[in-house]
């Protein structure tokens, strides 16, 4: 077929660009070349389909599958009279990014947050304890002034979260459609 090179040529091009960025997602790279190639099927994908694409085993193409899954990248889809799992690509890249966004900085906010409570609350004592040497309790007061600024960093980042989660980004940075 006239043109099937060509076509082939720029779709290799693309996924071959997605598999390289993927660990941007935390991902390998054969997930990327499995989402690179399922986002140009346009019909969902068997386990046993993309294996035949891939030439992955069947355990590899089940773990990038799950990997891509939990950060809604790919979702399975029922079709009636079909009895194996199916896959597609989320179809809408702006709330793919929002879902994958929002779960990597919404644990890593909760994470140090989390830290820097105890931490404060940890130095905070050193400083009031009389029993502590004066060049101790100022570098535990230079710690505290750098995790308060971290703190509200993060709370900072807590909320730029809730712009991607509410949407309220795209009145800062509207979506090209």
């Amino acid at each position: 077929m006239e043109g099937r090179e060509q076509l082939e040529k720029a779709r290799e091009r693309i996924i071959e660009v997605i598999a390289k960025n993927i660990d941007l997602y935390g991902m390998t790279h054969s997930a990327g070349r499995l989402y690179g190639t399922m986002f140009f099927h346009s019909k969902p994908l068997t386990l046993d389909e993309m294996k035949e694409e891939l030439g992955m085993s069947k355990t590899s193409m089940s773990t990038a599958v799950r990997a891509l899954s939990d950060i809604k990248q790919v979702e399975r889809v029922w079709k009636k009279g079909v009895r194996k799992d199916l896959y597609q690509v989320e179809e809408d890249w702006y709330q793919g990014f929002i879902d994958l966004f929002s779960i990597k900085w919404r644990n890593a906010v909760s994470m140090h947050l989390t830290a820097i409570k105890k931490s404060l609350a940890e130095l905070k004592k050193l400083v009031e304890d009389e029993n502590i040497s004066s060049e101790i309790k100022e570098l535990a007061m230079i710690d505290i002034d750098k995790l308060e600024y971290a703190y509200h960093y993060y709370e900072w980042v807590d909320r730029v979260v809730e712009a991607f989660e509410n949407h309220d980004i795209f009145e800062l940075v509207p979506k090209h459609l």
